[in-house]
């Protein structure tokens, strides 16, 4: 979950920032000299939304570090880093990967995470809690199922997803934006409404955060889709019974009090249906049973 939560995060506010320096260089004024040109800022909305994505896949190996501490093993400290190394690199030779970077983060909450602009240059991170709270065998299988995201390019085909999202949230922020400075503020004549004021800008901020965080909904959507995948790849490198021993030990270490932070709670939400909607991954049981299934 961490992984496409600092995705999202990272997109939403790069796209923020883009459209920012947009208008500061004029780009809006550009787009509605002779009203809203539609076919350019179609194109704008191409060029920074896939542009936005790519800078978040490219920036998330250095973001992800930075926002969990993580700490890259490069000369394994005890017997259990030692085994974290060789597990990871002989798991990746297994999924024909180059070796990614291992790093270990400070966190209570057994968790792990891979991420990386290339599936031979990603990063794989693994919490203190999940090598303290679960057997060689448990985390074995969790690797294996990070490893599996990055064999299968998950972030790559995320990051594409995500672009053809933020083109469209661009886009619909821009004519939702125009139409409310036109003619619901009904700015004075028609030659003056050609060219959008310092409302425009601001307004189209705020879409563009609101229509971005509900547009999450569909790569939350393909997130979850792609975890069914990467438990298949994990059962694959680790072996079935270890993968289903994993998340049944996951299963039940959610089912204790969180451990998030208090500014952090609000993503642990798991009972409404909305909030549902927004999950990067499946329920654990959904995802045991297939496992079991196949």
């Amino acid at each position: 979950m961490k992984r496409v939560l600092l995705f999202l995060a990272t997109n939403l506010a790069v796209i923020v920032v883009l459209s920012f320096v947009a208008s500061l260089l004029g780009v809006n004024r550009w787009l509605t000299a002779q009203g809203m040109n539609y076919e350019a800022l179609l194109a704008f909305a191409a060029v920074f939304g896939f542009g936005g994505a790519f800078i978040s896949l490219l920036i998330s190996k250095p973001m992800a570090k930075w926002t969990t501490g993580a700490q890259i093993i490069t000369q394994p400290r005890n017997s259990a880093e030692s085994w974290l190394l060789a597990t990871i690199q002989r798991q990746a030779q297994q999924a024909g990967i180059g070796m990614p970077e291992v790093a270990v983060y400070e966190s209570p909450d057994p968790n792990a995470f891979a991420t990386g602009a290339n599936r031979n240059n990603a990063l794989v991170a693994v919490s203190t809690g999940l090598l303290r709270n679960m057997s060689q065998d448990e985390v074995e299988a969790v690797l294996g199922h990070e490893i599996s995201h990055v064999a299968n390019g998950d972030m790559v085909t995320l990051t594409l997803i995500q672009g053809v999202v933020n083109t469209f949230v661009i886009f619909l922020a821009r004519v939702v934006g125009y139409f409310i400075d036109q003619v619901v503020l009904r700015r004075g004549s028609s030659e003056e409404a050609s060219a959008p004021g310092i409302g425009y800008m601001f307004t189209v901020m705020i879409l563009e955060i609101v229509f971005g965080v509900l547009a999450s909904m569909i790569v939350a959507w393909f997130s979850r889709q792609r975890e069914f995948r990467a438990d298949a790849g994990g059962a694959h490198l680790a072996g079935r019974r270890k993968m289903i021993a994993a998340l049944e030990r996951l299963k039940a270490a959610h089912e204790l009090p969180s451990q998030l932070p208090e500014q952090m709670k609000a993503f642990g939400i798991r009972g409404a249906s909305v909030a549902k909607l927004f999950m990067s991954h499946p329920p654990l049981e959904a995802r045991i049973a297939a496992l079991q299934a196949g």
